[in-house]
This record gives structure tokens, sequence and C-alpha cells, in this order.
């Protein structure tokens, strides 16, 4: 299929969609790209961003910027996830010039460039004084290219690992192997689920971005994946089917209450709260978790490779970046704050204000290299690094797939069959389906954009 022909299938799907959520959630279209910040010269830019603990960091830190640059100010719109995905999604592909800058997934970076909906920050990065593009981890970088041209910048990168309690797993006399399987990890979580703390949290809430990102990864280390070689579905597979079942099952029995409305966020404050004894998820959470102003179980945390089955790894590749979309009309002032919020002095920054381990990970190999982060981050850090170099995009799973990424399909069409497929799992959760029906409607949507592939 040409590319022209992407790009409308791809702007009307995400327009629709995102005109639908918008309609029901009041975080989409708030603020706006206004010229004026109370008169005179100054410059007011409208940031739209995931309302994760590292953004808002960026928001409490951004009085330093706006000190040293005192004819820009910086408007935040934070929204949970799957809003900021509907919000952005329908700004840049109508051209709404509501936001300046934009918070916006390793998934979507290489689409909206090709479709020119950003700013190519190639040359203007590069001439920047100190910035330091051969700096961004090699992975991360290439992620955001398309046709040696980058569009985005990272704010911070992350994998996925295994978190757990030590003192709970401790007083159930339960331990944890370095590169556990899944089953491993499913008895130790189901020996010490009581009454009163879980054995794990696992994402329930729907979503591509959310449910998905964790169980792609899942379903890709049971041997199964999104499409096969040629674009046809496998949703519905036994492989596919094997793992989804195994994800719900144990969520049942040792997971949170009330999956579907858990997300990243929730389970994070149940992880950090004592209230779960194990969390697999982003690496970049560790942050919070070993902050004491954050967590009740800093300083009390084991880590471990994410969990297989039949491959190796199963961590996902992932970075929350920084874009500046082609409608902004104040892309000098919006390079600005971009260019100071992912640079090596912010990040000394965080860590100098906020505490070492709230620094945002997985974006600079320099960052690695700081001892004071070292010292503070070191149960996680490098385990952090290695995971994120370990991980192949090109092929995560068993077979051989014919797009590049883990816990997503880089195809315009995978946010809308990720969200319903999703929402198919969620009446699994719920107990009004089984795992069956719901990936053989999942098999149904997966054909159609499957077949748009071919």
């Amino acid at each position: 299929m040409d590319t022209i022909s992407r790009r409308k299938r791809w702007v009307t799907s995400a327009a629709v969609l995102a005109a639908t959520a918008m309609a029901a959630s009041g975080c989409a279209g708030a603020g706006g790209g206004g010229t004026g910040g109370g008169g005179g010269d100054t410059t007011t830019l409208t940031l739209a961003t995931v309302n994760n603990p590292q953004m808002k960091d960026m928001e409490e830190l951004k009085g330093e910027f706006e000190a040293d640059h005192p004819d820009i100010k910086v408007n935040f719109i934070q929204m949970e996830e799957n809003d900021l995905r509907d919000a952005v999604t329908k700004d840049v592909a109508t051209k709404g010039g509501q936001y300046d800058i934009v918070t916006v997934g390793s998934y979507e970076v290489p689409i909206w460039g090709a479709n020119d909906w950003l700013t190519d920050l190639t040359d203007i990065a590069a001439d920047t004084e100190g910035y330091d593009v051969d700096d961004i981890l090699t992975p991360v970088r290439e992620a955001l290219t398309v046709d040696n041209k980058l569009f985005a910048v990272p704010f911070y990168g992350e994998s996925s690992f295994l978190m757990y309690n030590k003192e709970i797993l401790a007083d159930a006399g339960v331990t944890l192997s370095e590169h556990p399987t899944w089953q491993e990890v499913a008895d130790a979580a189901r020996a010490v689920k009581t009454d009163d703390v879980a054995g794990i949290c696992l994402r329930g809430k729907p979503g591509w971005g959310e449910l998905f990102a964790p169980l792609t990864t899942v379903v890709q280390t049971f041997g199964g994946n999104w499409f096969d070689e040629d674009w046809n579905a496998q949703i519905n597979s036994p492989e596919f089917t094997e793992a989804v079942q195994f994800y719900t099952d144990l969520v049942k029995d040792a997971g949170q209450a009330d999956p579907v409305s858990t997300g990243y966020t929730e389970c994070l404050n149940l992880f950090a709260q004592g209230k779960t004894a194990m969390w697999y998820d982003a690496t970049s959470a560790a942050g919070p978790v070993e902050s004491p102003e954050l967590s009740d179980i800093a300083g009390n945390v084991g880590y471990t490779h994410a969990p297989v089955v039949e491959t190796e790894e199963s961590g996902w590749l992932w970075a929350w970046n920084l874009a500046i979309p082609k409608t902004s009309k104040k892309q000098e002032a919006a390079w600005e704050f971009v260019s100071w919020a992912t640079s090596k002095d912010y990040i000394k920054l965080v860590g100098e204000e906020l505490g070492w381990s709230r620094v945002p990970p997985g974006s600079r190999e320099s960052t690695y290299e700081i001892p004071e982060y070292q010292e503070e981050a070191g149960a996680f850090a490098s385990l952090t690094k290695d995971i994120m170099t370990s991980v192949n995009p090109k092929q995560p799973g068993v077979a051989p797939q014919p797009w590049v990424g883990i816990q997503y399909v880089t195809i315009p069409e995978f946010q809308d069959l990720g969200n319903q497929v999703s929402q198919e799992i969620a009446e699994v959760f719920a107990g009004r389906a089984t795992v069956e029906e719901a990936l053989d409607a999942g098999q149904k949507l997966g054909e159609e954009a499957g077949a748009a592939q071919k």
C-alpha cells in the first residue's frame, strides 16, 4: 500500500477515535497554544504530557527553565495515558495546532514522522551547543529516526522488569531467580497472596499502551504474536490464547482487585504502598519506587529480568519523548524547552533537587556515568541499561515478524486494534467472556488490520 493511502487511513482512524474519546473525557482538549502569556513579548508554550511521576517532576522544575528564559512560559496539560494519546493523535492528525510540544511514544514517532506531522529536529539538535545527540542511547535514538531524520528526543527510556518486595517474599520463604520463568513468578505470587496484600500487580486497564504493554511481552515469550511474517493475524492462535489465559488466571488468583481499573499508575501506587508483593512493569518505575518521598518501600525492593517462557529475554523497549508538531508557530521557543528538558544538565538538576533515584532513566549514556546516580540507583540502574541493550525489537518473540517493535506493532491500525482487543479481554476479567471468545473477536479485527498491509 502506498504512503498516501496509509496516511489517509491513519488520519481518518485517528481523528474518529480521538474525537469520540474527547467527547467522553474532560481531560482532552484543555489548554491551547495561545500566543499570549499575560501580555508583552512573553511566549506561552502548551505541552501535552502523560501524568507519570517523571513528567510531574518536569513540571515541578520548569521554574528553573522559566527563570533562565523570562520570555517563555510553559503550560503543562497532564492526562492519563489513554486520554493523552487520544487528544494528541486528534490534534496532529487534523492539524489542530493546539499543542506546541507533545509527549509521544516510540510507536507514534516513526509513523508521524513519515507523515510529516512532526518537526525534523536533526539539524537543530546537532547544532545546539552541549546537547550531544550521540549521547542518546542507540536503540532509543534509532526508534525515533525515520530516513535519517530525528523527529523526537527522549525524556526517558525504559524496558520492563519484575520488581518485588523483599520483606514480603522473605517472610513467606519465597525466593526468585535473576532470570525467572513466568511459572516461577506465578507460583511465588500465589504463595505470598493474602487477604490484605496481592501477590502481583499486572495491568488490566484497557488500552493498547496500558494492558497490552506487558501482555504483548507475555504473548511473545509464550511463542505467540499479533501477526506472522505475511501479516496473517495470529490473535486466536494456541500460543496467544495460552498466554492470555495464563495472564488473566494469574490476576484472578493472585492479582489486585478490580484489574480493569488498574493501569501503570494504579500498580505503582499499590506497590509503593506495600499492597502488592510483586509488580511486572516499566524499568522507569524504579525511580519513584526507590524515592523515600514517594514510596513506603524504598530500599526494600528487588529486581529481576522480565519473566520468560521460550525466549531468553522478554522485556519491552519504549521511550516517552518530546516532539514539536509541525503546526506549532513557536518552534524556536519549543526547542528551547525540549532541549532543556532532555539535556544532561536537566538530569543533573533532577538528581540535585529531587534525588538521584528520580532521574529520568534510559535516555543517555552519560547518566550511567554519574557517581551519585550509580550510588543511589545502583539496585536498578545497571540492570535497566543491560535489559534495554539486550532486547531485540526486530524479533522479540519466537518467530520472525515484519515490523520493528516489541510491545506494539508499528502500523497505524494497531492503536485501534489493540484498544478493541483489550476491551474484549476486559470482559474476561469481568467474567462475562472466555479467553477464546475474546480472542476470536480480536482475530476478526486483526484480519482486517493485516489485510491492509498486504
